[in-house]
């Protein structure tokens, strides 16, 4: 990737809510539309205050100084989201129903995310980033915009989409990071962590897979069924999360490793009757999507290409029914 043109175009493509009209009436809702996208807008904000915090801890740790001031931009871009997504909440509370905050789980969840991010290493932090990205981008945030419908929500996922566009691309570019011998030599240089450090990461990964699977069940699953209710959204976005994961033949990183283990086991014909449901929790996603979503095709020619390449086609699939 060119560092210095993805820089460039980082500060160039940075907006304001401002920029937006918002003098116009949103299109009429039942009361039952209302209140769900008005509570849609609501968790998107969140989310996007909890992205702002991981991009935050992804700059803090690289030490390339483009790549810190592009997640710098991030960081802005995602504060940026948060507030247009509550500007939107707020647009079309028309009638204020009730009162809106943010999912009990979510709510549960980020403070524990964050915590063990900053505890985990590298490439299990990015690796969560990358798959939040996909969630969101792919799946979440097309399909709020289509189910909304309106010209007011239209003008603002098209700059928040070009912005997470940027991100999806760096993710990637973290990825092929990750996996380098680069990486690698710079692991094997550094001071190994002290028990207790071992400790407080095994406790923060663990707190956070307790809250990630009713996260990830209230604030993506529940409502893609009625945004998406075939599931072709959401399962194009964790198929791209799972070729990423198989790109490599051989992977270094333990984590890739786990997570690879996860599912092969939940698939094994034995195994899965008897421990299958503690691979869902250990996964923090649903069966329908722990489950290989790729095909042999699809898996070999991921690991043909480049890096880039995928981030390309990932951004692609935005663009697809």
């Amino acid at each position: 990737m060119d560092l210095d043109r993805m820089l460039a175009q980082c500060r160039r493509d940075q907006w304001n809510v401002s920029d937006l009209d918002w003098s116009g009436k949103p299109r009429p809702m039942s009361r039952e539309e209302e209140e769900q996208v008005v509570q849609l807008f609501t968790d998107m904000a969140g989310i996007e205050r909890l992205a702002s915090a991981l991009f935050r801890e992804q700059e803090r740790r690289v030490e390339e100084p483009r790549l810190k001031e592009i997640f710098r931009t991030f960081i802005r871009d995602e504060i940026r989201h948060a507030q247009a997504a509550q500007m939107l909440a707020d647009y079309y509370d028309v009638h204020h129903y009730r009162h809106y905050q943010e999912s009990k789980s979510l709510r549960e969840f980020a403070p524990v995310f964050v915590a063990a991010i900053h505890h985990l290493s590298d490439d299990v932090a990015n690796a969560y980033v990358v798959t939040g990205e996909l969630l969101l981008d792919i799946a979440l945030l097309r399909s709020i915009d289509d189910h909304v419908g309106d010209a007011m929500s239209g003008a603002a996922m098209r700059l928040i989409n070009r912005d997470e566009s940027r991100h999806i691309a760096i993710d990637y570019h973290m990825c092929a990071y990750y996996a380098s011998d680069e990486y690698e030599e710079k692991l094997q240089k550094q001071t190994a962590p002290s028990l207790s450090e071992r400790a407080q990461a095994a406790r923060t990964f663990s707190q956070m897979l307790y809250y990630a699977q009713p996260f990830i069940r209230d604030v993506f699953l529940k409502p893609m069924e009625k945004l998406d209710p075939r599931g072709r959204r959401l399962r194009e976005a964790f198929k791209r999360s799972q070729l990423l994961g198989m790109k490599e033949r051989s992977s270094r990183r333990p984590f890739t490793r786990f997570t690879r283990a996860l599912q092969v086991g939940f698939e094994h014909p034995v195994l899965k009757p008897v421990l299958g449901n503690v691979f869902v929790r250990l996964s923090g996603v649903g069966p329908d999507f722990l489950a290989r979503l790729y095909s042999e095709e699809e898996l070999a020619r991921a690991r043909r290409m480049s890096y880039e390449a995928l981030a390309d086609e990932a951004l692609g699939a935005k663009t697809e029914n």
